[in-house]
């Protein structure tokens, strides 16, 4: 979740040079797992120093608070997920029924995951229900995000109601989020071509 990616995040406070800082990435190493594996709230700053072998000065530093790390981790997930979609619209340039067929199969592979534990960003926004909140708002952005590239797609080929469309689709990966326990992939992954081309159809 937290691999390097030319175009990740800033995370923490930036060096002078405008540059990652190695501690910063560090502490985001050590945290991202265990919130998507643990849960946000049920992780403290204090097992993040411990994980990551920083002082609470040094976790300070680059983190004033421990919202401020959390804003970070999703918006490095955030990051990886956009870079995934960017190359899927690069590689099937002019065939955005390809790009979603991609999208379908890459999550029918991270759903049936043992380690899998649902959408980080339903998983954050349940745990700040506040809407006004900056963790919240970094879930609502990259969800936001998610409707408006499924609305680009469904534009391109043509379809006569896209934005509605494009509310369907994501409705259809917040469904698999929560179904592929103990389901084959390549089943998952059937499923959710065949309904996507429902909505396609419709």
């Amino acid at each position: 979740m937290t691999a390097a990616l030319a175009d990740a995040p800033i995370v923490g406070r930036p060096t002078r040079d405008g540059g990652q800082s190695d501690v910063a990435r560090r502490i985001l190493d050590a945290a991202a797992p265990r919130f998507y594996l643990e849960g946000i709230r049920a992780v403290s700053a204090d097992a993040v120093m411990a994980e990551a072998g920083v002082t609470k000065v040094t976790f300070y530093r680059h983190f004033p608070t421990k919202d401020h790390l959390v804003e970070a981790y999703l918006e490095t997930v955030a990051a990886a997920e956009r870079h995934a979609v960017l190359a899927w619209r690069a590689e099937h340039v002019g065939d955005p029924t390809a790009v979603l067929a991609a999208y379908a199969d890459q999550l029918a592979a991270q759903v049936c995951g043992g380690a899998f534990r649902g959408c980080p960003f339903l998983n954050a926004a349940a745990e700040y229900p506040d809407v006004t909140h900056p963790v919240r708002a970094v879930a609502e952005r990259h969800r936001q995000w998610l409707r408006d590239v499924a609305e680009e797609l469904a534009t391109e080929l043509g379809l006569p109601e896209p934005r509605s469309v494009a509310v369907q689709l994501v409705i259809l990966r917040d469904g698999a989020m929560s179904t592929g326990a103990g389901v084959e992939p390549a089943e998952v992954g059937r499923a959710l071509r065949r309904a996507g081309r429902a909505v396609l159809r419709t």
